[in-house]
C-alpha cells in the first residue's frame, strides 16, 4: 500500500495489492494508429513491432548465459549521422510505451528534431524481460541499480539494431541520448555517473536521484498546491486520529473508522494507510486534467455545502469527518476496493494473501517492492512533529518496512532498512556533476523533494548541466501536448531541444 510506492495497476480493487499507490512511473503517451515511412519513403514494420536482444543474466558473471530482453524502436526521422535516443519506462511492463517512439513525447520530439532514431527498451524483471520464470527472491538477486545501469550499457555497445545501418551505431559511431522519468529519471543520472563516454548527452524527468528512506516529503507538493480548505480539513481529521492514537482511544479510533465504513479493518496503521490513497491521485494529474478528477472529487465531496465552497479553513473537523466519510461510504470504496471485503483490500498483516506470494513474472508490484526494500526506499509517511500533517504520523517506515518480510521472508528475517546511503554515494545522488545532462521537474510533482529542484536544496543550474522547472505535475514534460496546455512546461520543453541542439553539435565520431 502506502510503504511500497509502487505503480497503479486497475482501477477497481486497485488497494487490493498493498503497493500499488505512490507510483514511480512517467506517464504513458498516445501509441499513434497510422503507418510510419522513413524520410525517403520507405515502408517502416508497425510502430508496436517487438525486438528482442540477448541481455547478460548477470554482468558479474556472464558465464550464467542471457535472457531475452525486448525493446521497440522507430526510425521514422533518422538519417545518417543522427543519434539513437534510448528510454526505458522502468519499473512495469514496457509494452503500450510505443508512443516515446513518436513526436507527441519529448523522446520523439529530439528524434524529430535531430534526425536521430527512438527505442524503448523493457527493464529487466519487468514485463517479459526476465532473466528467470519466477520473481522468488533467489531469481530478484540479480534486479539491482547496477544489473540495470550495465543492462543499458550492454545493450547500446553490443545491439545490432534492426533499421538499415542499425550495426554501425553504437557509442563512438554515433551519439547516444539516454532519456528517462520517475524512476527512471534517476537511473538515466545513475548511469551517466556510473558509466561515463557511453551516453553523450541524457534528458532526466522528475528524477528522484536522491534515494531517501523517510520519504514523508512526497506530501509536500500535494499539501502546497491542493485546494487550501480541502488541505485544513484533511489536516483537521488527520490530527484528530493522531491525538486519539497518542491516549490509546481505541473507542474513538473504532467510531473514526465507522463512519469511513472501515469499521473491519483491524490494525490502525492500516485504517491510517488507507486515507492516503484520496492523496495518491494527485500524482495522475496533469495541467489538461479538469473538475471531473477524482482528487477533485474528493475535495469537492469535503468542501462543497448545500452549494457553497469552504473558505481557506474548511468547514472544520465534524463535517470533515462526515464528508470524508460519506465519500468514502459513496465513491471511494467501491472505487478503491471493488467488491473485496475491507481487511481483504486494505489489510496488510495477513500473509497468507496471494499477493505476497505470487512469484510469477510480469508481476510488477513485486519486482518493485525488491528493489525499494533493498536500495531505493522512499516509503511514503506522516512528518516529523511541528510539520503540518495531511497524512497521520502513525505511518512510519517500519510500516513499509514489515511488508517486506511478508513479500520476501525468505531473503529476511527482520524488517530491512534499505541502503539509501549506499545507493546515493555510488550514484551522486543530489551531488551529481556530469556534462550535457538535462533536468526537467514540475513544481507541483509529489516526488520534487527526491529531485534536483528539491526545495532547500538550491542546485545550481548550469549550460553543462541545467535544470528546469515548470509548473507541472510527475514528468508533465515527456508528454507534448502538456506543452500546449501550460507554456511553463513548453518552456522547458524547448530550453531541453536547444541544449541536445547545442550539444550534438559537438559531438565527434572516434572510430
Amino acid at each position: 500500500m502506502w510503504a511500497l510506492t509502487l505503480l497503479l495497476l486497475a482501477v477497481v480493487a486497485r488497494a487490493a495489492i498493498p503497493n500499488l499507490r505512490g507510483m514511480l512511473i512517467p506517464p504513458k503517451a498516445a501509441v499513434p494508429q497510422h503507418s510510419f515511412t522513413s524520410p525517403n519513403g520507405t515502408a517502416l514494420p508497425p510502430i508496436t513491432t517487438v525486438y528482442y536482444f540477448d541481455q547478460l543474466i548477470d554482468h558479474n558473471n556472464a558465464d550464467l548465459g542471457t535472457f531475452q530482453q525486448r525493446y521497440w524502436m522507430s526510425w521514422e526521422f533518422y538519417e545518417p549521422g543522427g543519434p539513437i535516443i534510448l528510454l526505458t519506462p522502468g519499473e512495469l511492463d514496457a509494452d503500450g510505451f510505443q508512443g516515446y517512439l513518436a513526436n507527441g513525447t519529448i523522446s520523439g520530439l529530439i528524434a524529430q528534431q535531430q534526425k536521430g532514431a527512438a527505442i524503448v527498451i523493457e527493464h529487466r524483471f519487468f514485463g517479459y524481460s526476465n532473466p528467470y520464470d519466477d520473481l522468488t527472491s533467489q531469481s530478484l538477486a540479480v534486479l539491482t541499480i547496477q544489473q540495470a545501469i550495465d543492462d543499458l550499457v550492454y545493450f547500446t555497445t553490443n545491439a545490432d539494431l534492426p533499421m538499415p545501418g542499425g550495426d554501425a551505431v553504437k557509442p563512438g559511431q554515433a551519439p547516444w541520448i539516454l532519456v528517462g522519468g520517475s524512476y527512471a529519471g534517476a537511473l538515466t543520472s545513475w548511469t551517466m555517473v556510473n558509466q561515463p563516454g557511453i551516453f553523450w548527452a541524457g534528458y532526466a524527468s522528475s528524477a528522484v536521484v536522491e534515494t531517501i528512506t523517510d520519504f514523508h516529503a512526497y506530501f509536500n507538493p500535494i499539501r502546497d498546491y491542493m485546494p487550501q480548505n480541502c488541505s485544513s480539513d484533511v489536516q483537521a481529521v488527520i490530527f484528530y486520529l493522531d491525538g486519539m492514537y497518542a491516549v490509546n482511544d481505541t473507542a474513538g479510533i473504532q467510531t473514526l473508522k465507522e463512519a469511513f465504513g472501515l469499521g473491519d479493518v483491524e490494525h490502525v496503521d492500516d485504517f491510517a494507510n488507507a486515507l492516503v490513497n484520496n492523496l495518491y491521485d494527485w500524482q495522475s494529474m496533469d495541467p489538461d486534467v479538469g473538475p471531473g478528477a477524482m482528487f477533485f472529487q474528493f475535495c469537492d465531496a469535503l468542501e462543497v455545502k448545500d452549494g457553497m465552497n469552504a473558505g481557506p479553513g474548511g468547514w472544520g473537523l465534524e463535517n470533515a469527518i462526515y464528508a470524508w466519510g460519506n465519500f468514502w461510504n459513496t465513491t471511494f470504496y467501491n472505487y478503491t476496493c471493488g467488491d473485496q471485503d475491507v481487511e481483504t483490500c486494505l489489510g496488510t498483516y495477513d500473509t497468507t494473501q496471494s499477493y505476497w506470494t505470487n512469484t510469477t513474472v510480469n508481476n510488477p508490484g513485486r519486482s518493485w517492492a525488491w528493489m525499494v526494500c533493498n536500495q531505493i526506499g522512499f516509503y511514503q509517511d506522516g512528518p516529523p512533529y511541528g510539520q503540518p500533517a495531511i497524512v497521520s504520523r502513525i505511518l512510519k517506515p517500519a510500516y513499509g518496512e514489515r511488508l517486506c518480510v511478508n513479500y520476501f521472508p525468505e531473503a529476511f528475517s527482520s524488517p530491512p532498512e534499505p541502503i539509501t546511503s549506499e545507493t546515493n554515494m555510488m550514484y551522486a545522488g543530489w551531488n551529481v556533476d556530469v556534462d550535457r545532462l538535462f533536468f526537467a521537474t514540475g513544481l507541483r510533482d509529489p516526488w520534487r523533494e527526491a529531485t534536483m529542484s528539491a526545495e532547500g536544496l538550491y542546485k545550481l543550474s548550469t549550460p553543462s548541466m541545467p535544470i528546469h522547472e515548470g509548473d507541472g505535475f510527475h514528468c508533465s514534460d515527456l508528454i507534448t501536448l502538456n506543452g500546449i496546455d501550460d507554456p511553463t512546461i513548453a518552456a522547458v520543453q524547448e530550453a531541453a531541444l536547444a541544449y541536445m541542439a547545442e550539444w550534438l553539435v559537438e559531438w565527434e565520431a572516434s572510430s
